[in-house]
């Protein structure tokens, strides 16, 4: 079999369990051989995060610990402009792999909004789409909100006889959990047990990430900015 790398990519402030979700599902929908977690950059759609590069890449480095095949890679972090998919896409191209080697994974809350990102339709060539259900959003209603492309939406397996790229539709359970939800937890002191990986739990705490701070100063401030090294983000 061909390798087959998954790539998902966020803001991952923080990563949570619901991200893990999503990657895991891809997964085991279409054989992935590897999955590639990219912590963005300056995500072109979404506020800047609060946390550090340095500390969104410790997070996501700890979150795929013990998960063979999974790594966390710095392309996005190491590039000081906004985090665009395609560039991102056409980096692994240059590393010589081919559009048919690469799934693009993201929840269906984040797809739908694919119409307005840069170098769309041109970017559903560089890979294959990987669209996983989110809570509120199942995969089964983006053939009705994406007209133009129900043409390219599948359900898994991959046909190994399939011609070009194509959106692959995956409907799994994924945990109902949110970023935003969880910095919000964390600055009102509430538990986040349960909602991100043990490690990244232990991360942000040790860290005092998201919690409240002096005016003006964000918590990733206290991570040295030399250390921390933004694609398209999925919160």
């Amino acid at each position: 079999m061909s390798r087959r790398i998954g790539i998902l990519g966020g803001s991952f402030d923080p990563i949570h369990n619901g991200h893990l979700d999503v990657g895991e599902a891809a997964e085991q929908a279409l054989a992935l051989t590897q999955v590639r977690v990219i912590p963005s950059h300056i995500p072109p759609h979404r506020q800047e995060p609060m946390a550090s590069g340095f500390h969104r890449f410790a997070m996501a480095a700890l979150a795929v610990v013990g998960r063979p095949g999974w790594r966390v890679a710095d392309v996005e972090l190491r590039v000081g402009a906004p985090s665009y998919t395609s560039a991102t896409l056409q980096r692994f191209r240059e590393l010589g792999h081919a559009p048919s080697d690469l799934f693009f994974v993201i929840g269906a809350d984040a797809f739908s909004d694919i119409e307005s990102w840069r170098d769309y339709p041109d970017i559903l060539d560089a890979a294959h789409f990987a669209v996983v259900s989110r809570p509120g959003w199942p995969v089964n209603e983006l053939p009705a909100r994406l007209p133009r492309l129900a043409s390219r939406m599948v359900h898994p397996p991959l046909d190994a006889a399939a011609a070009g790229t194509l959106i692959f539709l995956i409907d799994a359970p994924t945990a109902d959990v949110s970023s935003t939800a969880i910095r919000q937890r964390l600055a009102e002191g509430q538990p986040i047990a349960g909602l991100v990986p043990r490690g990244v739990q232990q991360h942000i705490e040790q860290h005092g990430l998201y919690t409240s701070t002096a005016p003006g100063r964000r918590p990733s401030d206290a991570a040295p900015a030399q250390q921390a090294g933004r694609l398209h983000g999925q919160d």
